[in-house]
């Protein structure tokens, strides 16, 4: 419940209450909260108790929890795998696909005439000039 109370926070907290309640009655107010909590606590448990038995006997071990929605998504979609979601990570290997390029651009590197991809490292190594592609003509007057 207060798990995101820092200790800087917490000796905050309690010098305000020194100051605002004194310390001849702080531990009385302190009493007074902890009763409180405690009545809050055990009027939920009873309403979780009742609601839990007027819903049946199929529901005694039904989890409030799984009323919020971010656990109900997270339950139903991610706990199993109904949607494939397994099948589509491993659709988006990247390492896969990175090591299947790198094994490509190595044997096309080192295996000097393997076909197709040693003709352009040929051309680059014999120092011929790369001929730049011709472009259609160009009309002014059409655009």
């Amino acid at each position: 419940m207060f798990s995101d109370v820092g200790p800087l926070e917490l000796v905050t907290l309690v010098i305000l209450a020194v100051l605002l309640f004194g310390p001849d009655k702080l531990p009385e107010v302190i009493q007074n909260v902890v009763g409180f909590i405690r009545k809050v606590r055990e009027s939920s448990d009873s309403a979780k108790q009742e609601v839990r038995s007027e819903l049946g006997p199929g529901f005694e071990d039904f989890v409030f929890d799984d009323l919020d929605p971010r656990t109900l998504v997270r339950k139903q979609l991610m706990d199993n795998d109904a949607l494939g979601f397994d099948e589509i990570r491993s659709a988006f290997d990247l390492r896969q696909d990175m090591t299947d390029v790198a094994d490509a651009v190595r044997q096309g590197q080192g295996g000097g005439d393997e076909g197709g991809s040693s003709a352009p490292v040929s051309l680059l190594k014999s120092g011929s000039a790369a001929v730049p592609p011709e472009h259609p003509p160009f009309d002014r007057d059409t655009t």
